[in-house]
């Protein structure tokens, strides 16, 4: 599969039509695959809840757009703001496991996101 505007386009479009305001592409191989790698195509005022990951660190690459990655305390105050911008030369960052993290999308954004170990929904205890 090749990564290129036109996909990303399409996922974009989906974004758009979709309720949740985001849209992802799985990248991974087969089910077996024991990763997380994913296109996610995030329009703004996507809702995504502060949550954390406590197996994995989390890798967030944007490839198109702009947005902030915002990192929370236990008690869900803002402790830091990553402005991700690929235009002024802001590609991305490593989330550190169980770091309580948010989005905020200014305008149209691909992201690619990766993530050790399978697939698990998030369990109430992390999400804020």
């Amino acid at each position: 599969m090749e990564l290129n505007d036109q996909l990303l386009n399409e996922l974009a479009q989906r974004a758009c039509a979709s309720e949740r305001r985001r849209m992802n592409l799985d990248l991974r191989t087969s089910a077996n695959d024991q990763s997380q790698r994913m296109l996610n195509a995030l329009e703004p005022y996507t809702v995504l809840p502060i949550h954390r990951h406590m197996k994995s660190t989390e890798v967030v690459v944007v490839l198109r757009g702009r947005m902030d990655e915002i990192f929370y305390d236990d008690q869900g105050n803002e402790t830091a703001r990553h402005h991700l911008d690929p235009k002024q030369g802001v590609y991305g960052l490593s989330i550190p496991v169980g770091q309580w993290h948010g989005i905020e999308v200014f305008e149209p954004t691909v992201i690619l996101e990766c993530k050790d170990g399978a697939y698990e929904p998030l369990s109430p205890e992390d999400v804020l």
